[in-house]
């Protein structure tokens, strides 16, 4: 089932409303069509809320990019903008445990060498040896011409989940 690029965000944005807070920027920040944010946090306590024993926080920020072709130079420009503001608003201290920043280009066409470098994107950092959590760049494309959907190692979640989201029959 073909979507267009503009179809795709919508089905994307329509499934992400239930979990994430979601800044839709339209036309103003192209390619940037969206920002995903999810924040988790979980702790365990004793006797009382002062008595902390442990607690973990969790972060994940997915970039929707709309790119009509993606070509290398629009894949490390889309790469470049998530991974920079996505570490800028991390939270980064005692009890965090991971954070994703995760990019999904929704492109009609791409050039195979652009596919070549997404799949090879590896990006992690630890904080403070992971005492303080770590870091992981899931990147993925939705490809609309031929129903492909490409993504790092990192992001083999991210693209099964959009695989299920836009192409499981309802």
């Amino acid at each position: 089932m073909r979507y267009s690029r503009s179809e795709i965000i919508d089905i994307l944005l329509k499934s992400y409303i239930a979990y994430y807070d979601i800044t839709d920027y339209g036309s103003k920040r192209e390619p940037l069509r969206a920002l995903c944010e999810y924040y988790e946090h979980a702790e365990k306590y004793m006797v009382s809320r002062k008595i902390s024993l442990w607690s973990a926080d969790r972060e994940e920020f997915i970039y929707l990019f709309d790119v009509p072709h993606l070509t290398l130079g629009a894949f490390e420009n889309c790469k470049k903008t998530a991974y920079e503001d996505g570490m800028e608003r991390l939270h980064i201290g005692p009890g965090h445990m991971y954070s994703y920043i995760t990019p999904i280009i929704v492109c009609d066409t791409c050039d195979g060498d652009a596919i070549k470098t997404l799949k090879k994107c590896h990006i992690y950092k630890s904080f403070q040896f992971s005492l303080h959590g770590w870091m992981d760049f899931h990147a993925a494309a939705v490809i609309g011409d031929s129903d492909r959907i490409e993504s790092n190692r990192a992001g083999r979640t991210t693209a099964k989940i959009l695989k299920k989201v836009l192409y499981s029959k309802k």
